[in-house]
C-alpha cells in the first residue's frame, strides 16, 4: 500500500546509517526477508514483481522498523 515504509539502521563502523525503503505508488507494498545472513527489503507490485531491493549484511543491521500505513476502518458496522 502506498506509504508503507521500512527503516533499516546499519552499523557503519564508528557511526550508524539509516536507510528507508518506501512503497512509492498505490498498490505497492514493502516486504522484508532474512536469507543466508542477508536482510532484503523489497518494494513489490500487486502482481508480485519486485521493483527494487535493498540488501544488507544481517550482522550489521541494528534495527529493522516496519511502519505500515494506518488502515482506515469503516465507520459503518454490519449488524
Amino acid at each position: 500500500m502506498k506509504g508503507d515504509r521500512v527503516e533499516i539502521v546499519v552499523d557503519a563502523g564508528d557511526t550508524t546509517r539509516t536507510y528507508e525503503v518506501v512503497a512509492s505508488r498505490a498498490g505497492r507494498r514493502v516486504e522484508t526477508a532474512v536469507r543466508r545472513g542477508v536482510v532484503e527489503v523489497s518494494e513489490v507490485t500487486r502482481s508480485g514483481t519486485v521493483v527494487r531491493t535493498a540488501r544488507f549484511m544481517a550482522n550489521r543491521v541494528l534495527a529493522l522498523v516496519e511502519q505500515p500505513v494506518p488502515r482506515e476502518e469503516s465507520s459503518e458496522k454490519a449488524g
